[in-house]
């Protein structure tokens, strides 16, 4: 017994995930109390299902991970409901459950999982297909052993919610609210990363500034609620005139940014970084009439109807080489000024 506690105990003090402390903890428990399956399972109380996490099974008998039971059938709640924690009268006590009478069980105990709160999160239990003498100090030890694997998994989920929060906050730091796009420093991000991977493949950059004219009209005649439908509805539409490989964000205000890989380009050396032809200029072309088209058009802003003229784009293809972000965006951002100039008489 003192050499198992203390193989246990090493483990305790190593282990950092609740897999590594089951999988010696099961095999303790499996030897001190004789019984051929031990095994970890959790509760879902909504869902009226019990499921075993982790097993170990050393004789015939075999509960395998991932058995998923109804709650209500389970040893592990009637042992509960009787505040019992150990039999070996197993199918004199409860010889109705259908699960106890497939997997062949005599010998029973079962410990609750508990939360510090006191919510059930699931059980430790070990089985046996023969008639064992059930010894206090091994219900004492069964609790205890319940008590550490609470600790651990409360531990695990206070790990896996900073995770998910850690996530949703550095979404948010690279996400605009009210689109729900990319932000300035997301797409920043995202341009310098595909910056790199250009050289590296010797290929062309897209890079467009999408800038909507008229826009502090509409917000002082219709209102900002309507602006910001807008903004809203409009950058869906541009969206769905990009490829998949395209990233559309808003930049702030009224001004948005598209980023796209281009053509192949191998020629290094252009002094301004700017493609005048062959196929990366014809592509930003493309892309320029595309997001054109789909900015203009009629929009329902507030129980009106808004006929839009749609947004001034200039998109530029970019030969990477020795090209940071903040200059790609200055020459995508001049292409589209000279836009803005030539349709000022339009708008």
């Amino acid at each position: 017994m003192d050499a198992l506690l203390s193989q246990l105990s090493f483990s305790l003090n190593t282990a950092k995930t609740v897999d590594q402390l089951i999988r010696p903890l099961l095999e303790t428990l499996g030897k001190v109390t004789g019984m051929e399956s031990t095994y970890l399972t959790s509760v879902d109380l909504g869902g009226r299902v019990q499921q075993v996490r982790y097993a170990r099974n050393s004789g015939e008998m075999q509960i395998p991970e991932g058995l998923t039971v109804p709650w209500e059938d389970t040893l592990c709640k009637r042992s509960l409901d009787a505040g019992l924690t150990a039999t070996n009268q197993v199918p004199t006590l409860w010889g109705d459950s259908e699960a106890a009478r497939q997997l062949g069980i005599k010998s029973y105990l079962s410990a609750p999982v508990r939360s510090a709160e006191g919510s059930l999160l699931g059980t430790l239990c070990a089985a046996s297909a023969r008639v064992l003498p059930i010894v206090p100090e091994t219900t004492t030890l069964l609790q205890l052993f319940a008590k550490i694997v609470a600790n651990f998994i409360e531990r695990e989920m206070l790990v896996e919610e900073l995770q998910l929060i850690n996530s949703r906050l550095s979404n948010f730091a690279l996400t605009d609210v009210l689109t729900e796009l990319p932000n300035r420093r997301a797409l920043f991000d995202e341009l310098e990363r595909m910056l790199a991977q250009a050289v590296r493949s010797r290929s062309s950059v897209l890079v467009g500034v999408i800038d909507l004219d008229g826009f502090k009209q509409i917000n002082d005649s219709y209102g900002h609620s309507a602006g910001d439908d807008l903004l809203q509805q409009i950058s869906r539409r541009m969206q769905s005139a990009l490829r998949s490989t395209d990233m559309l964000g808003r930049m702030g205000g009224d001004e948005f940014m598209v980023i796209g890989p281009g053509p192949e380009w191998k020629k290094a050396g252009q002094p301004d970084a700017l493609i005048s032809d062959g196929a990366p200029a014809l592509a930003a072309q493309m892309l320029q009439q595309r997001l054109d088209l789909a900015s203009g058009g009629e929009y329902a802003l507030g129980g009106q109807m808004l006929s839009y003229a749609g947004a001034s784009v200039g998109v530029v293809a970019l030969a990477p080489f020795g090209l940071q972000a903040a200059a790609a965006v200055k020459l995508a951002d001049d292409e589209m000024y000279l836009v803005k100039k030539a349709r000022k008489p339009q708008v």
